[in-house]
């Protein structure tokens, strides 16, 4: 009779392994930029990128979506494919490398590189979708000068774009799209110095 018992739970536990559905790994990706023209004999600044800061609610494996009422979503099924502000890093120094020919990006930690002229610190403290209506990003930045570490530009940005499919896939590739467009804010900000 025990053994009866014990072979119905196994297979009740079998059938419910069965149904559970599989999970899905995504990735932010690059965007591509109009290749910028670098400027010829001028001596290559070392731009590092880094450390960024997120709340501990983003930089999660699961990924989160705002819902009514304040509310959010954690996807059990739907994770970031590496530790989210890793992704956000990558994505930044592949961007800013496309956009600034005329320096060496590096993201952080740099070390193996030496030393940076400037340093790039970025705290994300928004950067989410609610499902069919918005993707958004906020993040503070600031520029520092590593000779004398003193801040020399610094700013705010808030982009937010309209997402009418509902879709993971969709909700990923809006979120790669404002990451793009922060990296032209950084971009135009480097420009500068």
């Amino acid at each position: 009779m025990l053994n009866k018992f014990v072979m119905m739970i196994a297979v009740l536990l079998m059938a419910g392994c069965a149904s559970t559905p599989a999970t899905n790994f995504y990735v932010l990706e690059a965007v591509s930029q109009p290749p910028a023209q670098a400027a010829k004999n001028l001596k290559k600044r070392l731009v590092g990128i880094g450390p960024i800061t997120m709340p501990p609610l983003l930089d999660r494996k699961q990924i989160v979506t705002r819902t009514l009422m304040n509310g959010i979503d954690v996807a059990e099924f739907h994770q970031w494919a590496a530790p989210l502000k890793d992704n956000v890093l990558d994505v930044l120094t592949q961007n800013l490398t496309q956009l600034q020919p005329e320096n060496f990006i590096r993201p952080y930690p740099w070390s193996a590189y030496g030393t940076v002229n400037y340093r790039v610190l970025v705290d994300i403290s928004r950067f989410d979708t609610r499902p069919g209506i918005a993707v958004n990003l906020e993040a503070s930045w600031a520029i520092m000068d590593e000779s004398n570490h003193r801040i020399i530009d610094n700013g705010r940005s808030k982009i937010s774009h309209a997402l009418v499919d509902k879709s993971y896939p969709a909700t990923v590739h809006a979120l790669s799209q404002v990451l793009g467009q922060f990296s032209l804010e950084l971009s135009l900000a480097l420009q500068k110095l």
